[in-house]
């Protein structure tokens, strides 16, 4: 009879001394903090943009004047830019 060779084989990892019970609830938490986080978002900013997005764009058969997209005033285009540029010099995404 004939056995196996062990000689390069690494012996099986240790456990951490981590509980799975823990891994389950740092995933909940994590969970948790992204529903949190869009929550806050939504509440802070509205639903116009996810509104002005989905909504489906007017045939092209409507007049001109449903398919005109209406402007923001100078104001509020500004305070975008001023935002959308603090996001790029922090590093995050808009």
């Amino acid at each position: 009879m004939g056995h196996a060779c062990t000689h390069g084989v690494p012996p099986p990892p240790r456990p951490n001394g981590e509980h799975p019970i823990v891994a389950i609830i740092a995933v909940l938490a994590i969970f948790l903090a992204i529903l949190l986080i869009t929550w806050a978002r939504l509440e802070v900013h509205g639903t116009e943009d996810f509104e002005e997005v989905l909504a489906e764009p007017p045939p092209a058969s409507a007049p001109a004047e449903a398919r005109v997209q209406p402007q923001k005033p100078d104001e509020e285009r500004e305070v975008d830019a001023a935002v959308t540029s603090s996001r790029f010099a922090t590093g995050l995404s808009p």
